[in-house]
């Protein structure tokens, strides 16, 4: 779907922190630059159908249909693995090597370290690291919050379920904004919020939705894939989390907080082509200002579900 313009809608100004434009440097590791098409490889901890991972082999995958990158992956790579297949893909001589390492950070900045002539950008809790290292993470708290008032107004229990994979920084900024956002239009939600411990268990948050929605709630927040096929199964709605899976549960995804990758990709591959690439963050290429994010709303939904006026007291039941 189309984003959604933001004209009208009041956030938290520290949810804009980091919008501002970061020029790039011409100094770094890269003084030489790199011929097209460039080597990218890329590492991933769980299958590239996992919806925070398919962002990243989406936009590479794109790279490589315009011609600008040969492109090989790894994934299900078990973190005791990282390490190793990090340096393979290092030593064949990848230009660029993109992943995730949330678990595994001290074994891949160091093997980052020892090769400080290949790109290193990953996915991470930390900040990057000269002079090769460079970061990203999905900033999409600005849709999330849009979804939360979403999901706010159309409650009826006035209770929304949440499932997650771990109780990290990068998935509680997600899940805070949306729970502001419920609030900012609907002051008496009240939330239940699950960790599976893990990022691709759906037979397990699956079940953790169901518990949710036993006890009342109306709306599940679907930061893990298996919560919407409970919402389905209960006939109840969902909130969607990176990816649009609107035309896999119609009538169920009431919104959804998209991640594009691209934005991200492009300017480091354009800086490892340019010879500029260097240790940063890339983390602000997802704001919705760059194209990084984007709101899905099933409008029907919305207006059918709003369409009546009602209280929303603690406690009524309105079913």
């Amino acid at each position: 779907m189309q984003g959604v313009s933001m004209t009208g809608v009041r956030f938290d100004r520290r949810t804009f922190m980091g919008m501002a434009l970061v020029g790039a440097s011409a100094s770094g590791a890269f003084a030489q630059g790199k011929a097209k098409p460039v080597k990218v490889a890329a590492i991933y901890t769980v299958p590239i159908e996992q919806q925070w991972v398919s962002r990243i082999h989406k936009a590479l995958k794109t790279a490589e249909g315009r011609g600008e990158v040969t492109y090989k992956w790894s994934e299900n790579v078990a973190n005791n693995d990282y390490e190793r297949i990090m340096r393979q893909y290092a030593e064949e001589g990848s230009d660029l090597v993109v992943g995730e390492i949330f678990g595994v950070e001290r074994a891949a900045r160091r093997v980052a370290a020892n090769y400080p002539k290949v790109a290193f950008l990953m996915g991470s809790s930390f900040g990057p690291a000269k002079p090769n290292m460079a970061v990203f993470d999905n900033w999409i708290q600005e849709p999330a919050y849009l979804t939360g008032m979403a999901a706010g107004k159309v409650t009826k229990s006035g209770l929304i379920g949440m499932v997650g994979g771990y109780a990290i920084p990068e998935v509680n900024r997600l899940m805070h904004a949306f729970m502001d956002g419920a609030r900012a239009v609907n002051p008496n939600a009240k939330f239940l919020v699950t960790f599976i411990n893990s990022w691709y268990d759906p037979p397990k948050a699956k079940e953790a939705a169901f518990a949710m929605i036993d006890k009342g709630a109306d709306i599940m927040y679907a930061e893990r894939f298996g919560v919407s096929d409970a919402a389905k199964e209960r006939n109840v709605k969902v909130i969607g989390n990176v990816i649009d899976t609107s035309s896999q549960y119609p009538g169920t995804v009431l919104a959804s907080a998209l991640w594009h990758m691209e934005p991200t990709v492009d300017r480091a591959l354009a800086a490892v082509l340019e010879g500029r690439f260097e240790a940063a963050d890339y983390g602000q290429y997802s704001y919705m200002a760059y194209g990084g994010a984007s709101l899905a709303v099933d409008d029907k939904l919305v207006l059918r579900d709003t369409a009546k006026p009602r209280r929303l007291a603690a406690g009524e039941d309105q079913r």
